[in-house]
């Protein structure tokens, strides 16, 4: 019976260890079915924003790190028209371009909002990461909005915070 017992955990804990975990933050699903066209014609406005996120945050010493999950909000605030994301990428804490998210500029309807995530366990931004977003309205039309929350829960401790973009261009 002991030998049975022993058995089955060692098999479930080698199949639990095979399991390759998928990182939501890089599932290129979420944006292929928001794929826009954008005509030369049409009168838009270029922006760039810049946002700060945090993979990571130091813990009582600058050797110590704890691991956050970080969402960042895509927002359109405007309740008329819709608006066009161009560019989502993803930098780490010394610059370097970790990832872009979509080939093809997406579109977001009127008080749309959709999200990016960044796994807990994927902490290649470290604890400097950021985004830089470019995209186009419509002319009158209010800025998008980006926003990261960043969280994280360990036992009964919780701890979780928001940045908010800073347009640049």
């Amino acid at each position: 019976m002991k030998i049975k017992f022993l058995f089955i955990i060692s098999l479930l804990l080698i199949m639990s260890c095979n399991r390759k975990k998928e990182m939501s933050s890089i599932n290129p699903e979420n944006w292929t079915k928001r794929t826009a066209t954008i005509k030369a014609t049409d009168s838009l406005e270029y922006g760039k924003s810049y946002l700060s996120i945090y993979s990571q945050i130091y813990s009582q010493t600058q050797h110590k790190t704890h691991n956050l999950t970080a969402m960042v909000s895509l927002r359109n605030t405007s309740d008329l028209d819709t608006i066009y994301i161009l560019k989502a990428e993803y930098y780490d804490t010394h610059g370097k371009s970790i990832r872009h998210y979509f080939e093809n500029p997406i579109f977001l309807a009127p008080m749309e909002t959709t999200e990016i995530i960044i796994d807990e366990i994927d902490i290649s931004g470290g604890t400097g990461s950021n985004f830089i977003f470019e995209w186009n309205i419509p002319k009158n039309c209010p800025e998008p909005l980006f926003e990261g929350i960043m969280s994280s829960t360990m036992g009964q401790q919780g701890l979780s915070f928001t940045t908010i973009a800073k347009r640049i261009k």
